[in-house]
């Protein structure tokens, strides 16, 4: 999934000759708190509701209220993973991109993101969660993946956690199947140390609230 399949078509850019009040309003009809700024057809930078919201008088241009604006944005072929991060190192709602020449394409919003992490994670699909522990260096991914599907199942999805000033992690895994007592067992017979499992009928909400945290944390 490339930055270029992510593009929302709903949210036009600004314009330097537009004022501070119709910046406002957009941000307000497209629900994002920023918007890129666009003059000649080139991206100059990317506008904040916080920034705007700093002004004295928004009856002034963009070009006139702003002399500076920052220029974060994500090449038209960079993967979903590098715009997610780039989500999060600047805190943003929406993020430009650009082709290779910086010619302006498009725009994603936080809201498609979103979605998007939810359908390559595997939520959509049927299945449960399974959260191991166990230290760094006994990671084995191969060793995992055969445990699973020893048990005619398959992993839809893994993230790794580091836990804080420790050498141990915690391994999560969406797996397809909605019963994972064989499963746990096998891997107990293993000696991993299964933490938690959450079948379907108990763990949607759960999965749901940590997609709006992170949805949260991207607005912020």
């Amino acid at each position: 999934m490339r930055a270029a399949d992510l593009l929302c078509e709903q949210i036009p850019p600004l314009l330097h000759t537009d004022n501070g009040e119709k910046a406002l309003l957009w941000m307000d009809e497209f629900q994002v708190n920023h918007l890129p700024v666009l003059k000649n057809g080139n991206f100059v930078g990317l506008i904040s509701e916080s920034e705007l919201l700093d002004q004295v008088s928004l009856e002034e241009i963009l070009d006139d209220l702003f002399q500076h604006l920052p220029r974060p944005f994500a090449f038209a072929d960079a993967h979903l993973y590098d715009v997610l991060q780039l989500f999060a190192r600047f805190k943003l709602t929406a993020l430009p991109v650009l082709d290779r020449q910086e010619n302006y394409v498009g725009v994603i919003s936080a809201q498609v993101l979103l979605q998007q992490l939810a359908d390559a994670s595997g939520l959509n699909e049927a299945g449960s969660v399974l959260v191991l522990e166990m230290n760094a260096n006994d990671y084995t991914l191969g060793q995992i993946a055969q445990i699973v599907e020893s048990n005619q199942a398959k992993i839809l999805n893994l993230f790794v956690t580091y836990l804080p000033e420790s050498t141990r992690i915690q391994v999560n895994l969406r797996i397809n199947q909605q019963n994972l007592s064989a499963i746990i067992r096998t891997f107990e017979r293993y000696d991993y140390l299964v933490l938690a499992s959450y079948q379907d009928g108990q763990q949607p909400d759960e999965l749901q609230d940590r997609y709006q945290e992170l949805m949260h944390y991207i607005s912020m």
